[in-house]
């Protein structure tokens, strides 16, 4: 076996109606909390309001940004910064889905620190122990950002999306509560369960991943596979939802220690790019290429995975099974409406190959088991324009 370390110092509390502890354990930390969240809008006021009672009642005071948008930037975070320094801000929730975790994390650094949170990228200085603690509560499956040291911020002026990484960035508590998520729309539901499989399919194909979070990882991609078609069909579904925010957490706990490769490598350059384009959305339009680039590289796993989507591959051996699960996850996407193209996403033709290079600016292509060059990074994008 190879040598391996796991580290993971978040409490993580589990289950149905669990969002009525966040007062008792933000009030661990500090009794002037930070609520960070997107703007009010009528299917998540009533939770807003909620949670501010919740913390109201155990004596912690509450000051809300709710400046959060998706691909959260620099300047939202300097806003957020500003108001915790203001309010005198001793803890940080973040309640919402990976844009408001996120942006909580990087809200917490600024806040202690000289300069602004781009200052303390992955390959910067790095925060110290001044950093306010983090609580995060979810209210979407899919980014596990309650379970990680990242917090992925955009800088505009660069059109650059990048991420601060470092272990105190670990949310001290999350509650995962699946009674949040019900609310979500069905496109939201969509993408983000397609990046929880991201997630755990770029850790257990990732060479720095691990007896431990292999295990992990393919059991989200089993819940994956099994629960995100009927949570997307019927949001309702609590069970579905359950097993989709049980998936979320492992997703989260795999890349902590594994790591993500060439898709989120691509996928976040583009969004650094094209800020209208979601996450998850970036992630399914170019899987599709990406896998068939990449399934002789690795055929025991993408055959097990393979056999996840496709439960008739289990009578074929693993070269078939390995090269059909490229046709099982284009069969997963459609049945979840997410099967798109680049052009879908309004990403122009003319900008393929700068988006190929800016694919390598953060490391995640280093650690994908088919290391690609530029040109094979275009010619990936260049597939990804056709369905």
């Amino acid at each position: 076996m190879k040598d391996f370390v796991y580290y993971q110092p978040t409490e993580v509390r589990f289950g149905r109606g669990r969002v009525r502890e966040a007062g008792e354990v933000v009030a661990r930390f500090g009794r002037k909390c930070l609520l960070v969240t997107v703007p009010e809008f009528p299917a998540l006021a009533p939770l807003f309001a909620r949670v501010k009672g919740i913390l109201e009642e155990k004596g912690v005071a509450v000051a809300h940004f709710d400046g959060v948008i998706p691909n959260p930037t620099t300047d939202v975070v300097s806003a957020g910064a500003r108001l915790a320094r203001e309010s005198g801000t001793e803890v940080v929730l973040g309640l919402g889905g990976g844009s408001s975790m996120d942006t909580a994390k990087a809200i917490a650094v600024e806040a202690t620190h000289k300069g602004t949170s781009w200052d303390y990228l992955f390959f910067k200085k790095q925060p110290t122990a001044a950093t306010l603690p983090v609580v995060a509560v979810t209210t979407t499956s899919g980014t596990g950002s309650h379970v990680t040291q990242v917090a992925v911020v955009t800088n505009p002026a660069e059109r650059n999306k990048s991420a601060l990484f470092n272990s105190i960035l670990f949310p001290r508590v999350s509650i995962v509560d699946p009674e949040l998520v019900i609310t979500a729309p069905k496109h939201v539901t969509a993408t983000t369960g397609f990046d929880v499989f991201s997630h755990a399919f770029e850790s257990y194909i990732n060479p720095n991943g691990s007896p431990y979070t292999d295990i992990l990882a393919i059991e989200a991609i089993r819940l994956v596979a099994a629960n995100l078609p009927a949570a997307v069909k019927n949001g309702a579904d609590i069970d579905a939802r359950s097993r989709m925010a049980w998936a979320d957490t492992l997703g989260g706990l795999s890349i902590a220690n594994a790591g993500v490769t060439l898709p989120h490598g691509i996928g976040m350059a583009m969004s650094g790019l094209y800020p209208h384009v979601a996450h998850g959305e970036a992630l399914a339009a170019v899987y599709p290429a990406i896998m068939s680039y990449t399934y002789e590289t690795s055929i025991v796993k993408f055959a097990a995975v393979g056999r996840l989507f496709d439960p008739a591959l289990v009578r074929v051996g693993d070269d078939e099974a390995a090269k059909r699960s490229c046709e099982a996850l284009d069969a997963f996407l459609r049945g979840i409406g997410l099967r798109m193209t680049l052009k879908d996403l309004k990403i122009p033709e003319a900008d393929l190959k700068a988006l190929a290079k800016a694919s390598m600016v953060l490391p995640d292509y280093k650690n994908h088991p088919r290391v690609a060059t530029v040109d094979e990074i275009l010619e990936i994008l260049e597939n990804s324009c056709r369905a």
